[in-house]
């Protein structure tokens, strides 16, 4: 219980982060005692592991109260990997006789990996994600990812547990050596990251950007999208009217939403008349929508929807909104959540849509066969994943939009990156807009942000978050926060952006060292399984 309160207390909102160091040596402890004592040793770290999980996550249950039955079954889910943790551990160090040092790092990065893809994946409070202030440190991240940090700090308390003396064993000191070296390394190789980062490749002038955070904390029963379009309406001619050199407006997702809804055709696709007339209506809808958008920028004011055609000057900044957009087909009919770059003429010249879906926020799973489990939620319907990554081409930079959560997914993102760079157009820049007004000001918008900062290391490219109540930042290709909003207040972040140039060992060869791990944790459960079923089959023959 005690190492599931201290590795608590390094996450945010306390963030002591040097405790992370030293928070899981209670559980290795577990690991290397020849026999755990209790009648139910197992299921007092479950029951450990629930309660550190309760408190890590509780801003799970903030949007609705019906988010409590996700909470809890979330953290059930969550805790099993603790358990899986000191179990397979124990196998390796006891049954195969892998030196702890190394079986016990290797054992919770791979587990980290392996839950960044069961049930479509939750890759938020790693353990690496403690030290994102420590900025040196975590260059590590573009050789192996985050769980190259985990890896780490794993490695040094196993080191701690090693040099104990424990079950009748005396003080050992050469994992003291092993754990110096370790820091020092990835410390130094953080430094010298940093100091070798090449001239970033500037334009003739950079990119200036801003980002739009209003502050509506979102709630189902009340209808708040008069609020938030003028909120965001004035935050953006605040912007245009402070900074008239703007050329790129980003809002977070959804909330252009509240202006329109944009439907989007498929090549190929044959409507039925009537989906045909419910189309082209709601295209027209948006449409005029938009122009009413565009020409408010340009009047400064916010006019009801005009009849005339939008005029070409002055000539007005390019906008990526989130918002909900529709496709018709000749056989269903989707929903997405979607940003779109509008240009400064107010067409849309760019539509990405969110391809990994929040379970539960977005969908139910099985929902789409079952539609009676909307019923037990706030959600009416689920929505469709996206199926390309998208670049949006703002003056002469290359963008890689991504919605809400997927910022939290390093293969996604990854991928992404690396799909775009087969088509010859490797982005220049990360995007995420994201709306965390369902999370009340919680500790949830600072474990967002730091997913961003890794996400920007992994790759080598700045990203830039507008974010629904916070924290919407810049963040350079080193993963320094340029720029930062406040949290649950309005505000505009006006920064300018160009490209860094660099790319990643990590985009090449991807999560290589935990892939190496969750191999040895599956191969040490084989290998035992193999040994118990060869006694079994013995026993028998006897």
């Amino acid at each position: 219980m005690g190492s599931g309160i201290l590795l608590w207390a390094s996450y945010p909102p306390f963030s002591l982060w040097p405790i992370a160091w030293v928070a899981t040596i209670g559980w290795i402890v577990l690991i290397r005692q020849v026999r755990l004592v209790g009648p139910r040793p197992y299921l007092a770290i479950w029951f450990a592991s629930i309660v550190h999980n309760l408190l890590l996550f509780q801003w799970i249950r903030l949007p609705h109260w019906s988010a409590n039955f996700g909470w809890l079954a979330l953290c059930l889910y969550l805790s099993v990997y603790l358990l899986a943790f000191v179990a397979v551990s124990r196998l390796a160090v006891h049954r195969l006789r892998v030196p702890i040092v190394l079986a016990v790092p290797m054992v919770w990065t791979g587990l980290e990996l392996a839950r960044g893809y069961l049930l479509t994946g939750f890759s938020m409070g790693l353990l690496g994600h403690t030290q994102v202030g420590w900025t040196s440190l975590i260059q590590l991240s573009d050789l192996f990812g985050a769980y190259g940090v985990s890896f780490l700090l794993v490695l040094v308390s196993a080191c701690t547990v090693r040099m104990l003396p424990l079950d009748s064993r005396s003080w050992c000191i050469w994992p003291a050596f092993l754990l110096v070296v370790a820091v020092m390394a990835a410390w130094l190789y953080g430094i010298q990251a940093i100091a070798r980062a090449p001239e970033p490749q500037e334009p003739e002038k950079p990119l200036r950007v801003a980002l739009i955070q209003g502050s509506i904390d979102v709630a189902f029963d009340k209808d708040q999208s008069l609020e938030t379009a003028r909120q965001y309406m004035n935050l953006s001619l605040r912007a245009i009217d402070e900074h008239p050199d703007v050329e790129l407006i980003v809002w977070p997702e959804s909330m252009f939403s509240n202006i329109a809804r944009y439907v989007n055709y498929e090549a190929g696709d044959v409507l039925s008349d009537v989906q045909q007339l419910q189309a082209d209506q709601a295209n027209k809808n948006f449409h005029e929508r938009l122009r009413s958008f565009v020409e408010s920028h340009r009047n400064q004011r916010l006019p009801p929807v005009p009849e005339r055609e939008p005029i070409a000057q002055p000539r007005l900044p390019s906008f990526i909104v989130g918002l909900e957009s529709w496709n018709w087909s000749d056989v269903r009919f989707d929903r997405f959540n979607s940003a779109l770059l509008i240009d400064p003429s107010g067409v849309v010249a760019g539509c990405y849509n969110k391809m990994h879906r929040v379970m539960f926020g977005e969908y139910v799973p099985f929902g789409e066969y079952f539609p009676v489990l909307y019923g037990l939620t706030p959600m009416p319907s689920g929505l469709t994943a996206g199926r390309e990554p998208e670049i949006f081409e703002v003056s002469e930079l290359r963008l890689s939009p991504s919605i809400c959560f997927e910022s939290t997914v390093p293969h996604l993102i990854r991928r992404h990156v690396n799909k775009m760079a087969q088509r010859g157009e490797e982005p220049d820049v990360l995007v995420n807009v994201t709306n965390d007004g369902w999370f009340w000001g919680s500790s949830e918008l600072d474990m967002h942000l730091a997913c961003g900062v890794f996400r920007a290391i992994e790759m080598r490219k700045p990203i830039l978050i507008a974010a629904n109540t916070g924290l919407s930042a810049h963040i350079d290709a080193n993963g320094t926060v340029l720029k930062q909003g406040p949290r649950r207040r309005e505000a505009v972040l006006v920064t300018d952006l160009v490209a860094d140039g660099r790319s990643s060992y990590y985009c090449w060869w991807g999560d290589l060292l935990a892939g190496g791990c969750l191999l040895f944790c599956l191969g040490t459960v084989g290998i035992r399984a193999v040994q118990c079923w060869g006694r079994k089959i013995r026993h028998l023959r006897r």
